[in-house]
């Protein structure tokens, strides 16, 4: 009778080498291990980020601060409640435009045709509203839907017919600031109702200091109930999730800034209609990208457009949607800045707002080679260029200087984003 073993196949029930198994260390994510380790893990995950390139949003967070601590050492007025809510209504009209660019910036394409569709929008709700008698509100929605069609029409040339987005929409600048001064006619300008909807965009404020405390309010208890369910979710998952004592300490940072902001609009007049829709078109964007499968495919393209293309993705059809939501935030853009000055007029969509668009949403975060960004960039970025545009007039700087400096701004950011990509891509994690 043999009393030979058959030998087991290497595999589940035998180590090979059970010395090096056991000075073995299992890989792990730093960034699984900062919650673990408290304050040091932060320190530690901070300095990873740093060598890595991954900046995040700190570099507009700390020019934020610079911006206001030279600013207001200048002139005692640039933080006053009336020059801080005048920078808040003011920027949401570039600041709705800037979320549509980002959608088409994460595909690492650019529309040079924002401005121009934000005038026409202008123009057609002016003409539909004032010289044609049309209910205000049809001629609202009627201005937006023809912002959507437009960039459909953008995306369908670039998407379907592949015509580079580049040329287009430098195309479709040409053609629509035709468009817009066809529907003004030789007079140019057409004044709205002062008291009508889209004069009330930016002229509205919530007086009751209830409706400012209240938003900053549910801001909060918002943000807390989500970071807390998402934690308990990730944590049921068995994967790492965050400490309740992180997420009190973010919710108490919120809680001083948004209260903080309600008590300067209180000291004003009031908490502004704009703001609350630019805030409120923010956070659905952002569920947008993050937390849906539309959003993820249109990561997925900025990523690889052939890798999308064999993950089953309709490259055509997000991509035509993409530039159709940036016409849509480019004609919403277009109303603000109508009732910014009560008037639709043949300059609307010129100057620098395509230059302040683009430079908004880039200088806040999103990278001019796709893949990377959130609709929260509009904010940080816009919040930015408005700051500086308000504090060099507060100081009487003439507009040319203006431009030199938000121009330099930009190429700053431009040059921050391509080192970092070049940074991560070192440290393989492009």
């Amino acid at each position: 009778m043999s009393t030979e073993k058959t030998s087991a196949p290497v595999g589940a029930h035998e180590v090979v080498n059970p010395e090096a198994a056991h000075d073995a260390v299992t890989a792990v994510d730093p960034r699984l291990l900062v919650r673990e380790q408290g304050l040091a893990g932060y320190v530690s995950e901070f300095k990873r980020k740093m060598h890595a390139g991954d900046l995040g949003s700190m570099p507009v967070v700390v020019g934020l601060i610079l911006i206001c601590v030279i600013f207001q050492s200048l002139n005692s007025n640039f933080l006053s409640a009336e020059n801080l809510s005048n920078i808040a209504v003011t920027m949401v009209g570039t600041g709705m435009m800037a979320v549509g660019i980002i959608f088409v910036l994460l595909l690492g394409e650019i529309d040079l045709s924002v401005g121009a569709v934000s005038g026409v929008s202008g123009a057609i709700v002016a003409v539909l509203s004032v010289t044609q008698g049309m209910n205000e509100w049809l001629a609202l929605l009627a201005a937006v839907a023809g912002g959507a069609l437009i960039g459909t029409v953008h995306g369908f040339f670039f998407a379907r017919i592949g015509a580079p987005a580049f040329a287009v929409t430098l195309a479709g600048l040409l053609f629509w600031q035709g468009f817009m001064l066809q529907l003004l006619g030789d007079q140019g300008t057409i004044n709205l109702d002062s008291e009508g909807v889209v004069a009330k965009l930016t002229t509205y404020f919530f007086a009751d200091v209830a409706a400012a405390y209240g938003l900053a309010a549910i801001a909060v208890a918002a943000f807390f109930l989500s970071a807390f369910f998402d934690s308990r979710r990730r944590e049921a998952a068995g994967i790492p999730s965050r400490p309740l004592a992180d997420i009190l300490l973010r919710t108490t940072l919120l809680a001083v800034v948004a209260f903080g902001a309600a008590y300067m609009f209180n000291q004003y007049k009031g908490l502004p209609l704009a703001l609350v829709l630019f805030l409120a078109v923010l956070v659905i964007t952002d569920f947008v990208l993050r937390r849906t499968a539309y959003g993820r495919k249109i990561f997925a393209l900025g990523g690889s457009v052939e890798a999308a293309r064999r993950a089953g993705i309709n490259v055509t059809a997000v991509r035509i949607s993409v530039f159709a939501i940036a016409g849509t935030f480019a004609a919403i853009g277009g109303l603000f800045w109508a009732s910014k000055i009560a008037a639709a007029n043949q300059s609307a969509g010129a100057g620098e707002l395509l230059m302040n668009v683009i430079a908004a949403a880039v200088i806040g975060g999103t990278s001019l080679f796709g893949g990377r960004g959130r609709t929260w960039n509009a904010l940080l970025g816009v919040m930015v260029i408005v700051s500086i545009q308000y504090g060099l007039a507060l100081e009487g700087i003439a507009t040319p200087i203006q431009f030199m400096i938000t121009g330099g701004v930009l190429l700053a950011t431009v040059v921050i984003d391509s080192v970092t990509r070049k940074t991560q891509k070192t440290a393989g994690r492009a």
